[in-house]
C-alpha cells in the first residue's frame, strides 16, 4: 500500500515538525508509545510535557520511558490536557513545535474513561497560544464508540471555523473502511 496508514502518517508529520532541542506535548499519554517517539525526536536537549488523567497511563508511560532511557527529557503531569497552559513553563510559551492527542480511551484500560470534547477544545485553544510558527497539533480521533462519535462531531465543527489566516487544518481519513477507523486532524499554526 502506498498510502500511509493513519498512525504512520501521524509520525511522518511529527518527524517533519520536530527537531532536536524542540519543545513538544503529548496531550494523552496512553501507554507511552507517542511519548517515547517524541522524546527520541527532541533529543537530550529538548523537552516533552505529557498529560493524562489516568494514573495507569502515567505509570505505563514512566515505565516505557525508563526502558528506553528517556526519562531525563520528559515531564509528566497526572492531570487533564486542559491544564496545559498552567503547567508548561512560560519560558517555553511560543516555542512548542508539535503536540499530539490520541482521543478516545486508554487501550487496555477502563473504556468508561474517555476524552471529552470540551476539555480537548480547551487544550487546543491553549496550544494555539503556545505553538511556535509552523507548529503542528495532531488529533488522532477514534470514533468507533458513542463518546468518540460525539467528540468527533464537536471537533470537526470547531476546527472548520478556525481562521485560515492563523492556521491550516487538514483531515486525513480513509473513507471506504469498515468499523469507523481512526482519522487525523492536523492543525498547523501559520
Amino acid at each position: 500500500m502506498k498510502l500511509e496508514r493513519i498512525l504512520p502518517f501521524a509520525r511522518q508529520l511529527l518527524e517533519k515538525a520536530v527537531s532536536p532541542g524542540d519543545i513538544v506535548i503529548d496531550a494523552t499519554l496512553g501507554n507511552g508509545h507517542d511519548t517515547v517517539f517524541l522524546a527520541d525526536l527532541v533529543g537530550p536537549n529538548g523537552r516533552l510535557y505529557g498529560f493524562d488523567i489516568q494514573e495507569e497511563a502515567v505509570l505505563n508511560t514512566k515505565t516505557r520511558l525508563a526502558d528506553h532511557e528517556l526519562t531525563d527529557r520528559v515531564t509528566l503531569f497526572h492531570t487533564g490536557h486542559e491544564q496545559i497552559l498552567e503547567n508548561v513553563p512560560p519560558v517555553h510559551h511560543g516555542k512548542i513545535t508539535a503536540a499530539i492527542f490520541n482521543l478516545g480511551y486508554l487501550p487496555g484500560g477502563d473504556k468508561d474513561i474517555v476524552t471529552r470534547p470540551q476539555t480537548t477544545i480547551s487544550a487546543i485553544e491553549q496550544l494555539l497560544e503556545l505553538m511556535a510558527p509552523e507548529g503542528i497539533i495532531l488529533l488522532v480521533i477514534y470514533h468507533g464508540h458513542i463518546e468518540g462519535a460525539v467528540e468527533r462531531d464537536y471537533l470537526l465543527r470547531y476546527v472548520k471555523q478556525l481562521d485560515q489566516s492563523l492556521v491550516h487544518v487538514l483531515q486525513y481519513q480513509f473513507i471506504n473502511q469498515k468499523n469507523n477507523p481512526p482519522f487525523i486532524i492536523a492543525i498547523e499554526r501559520r
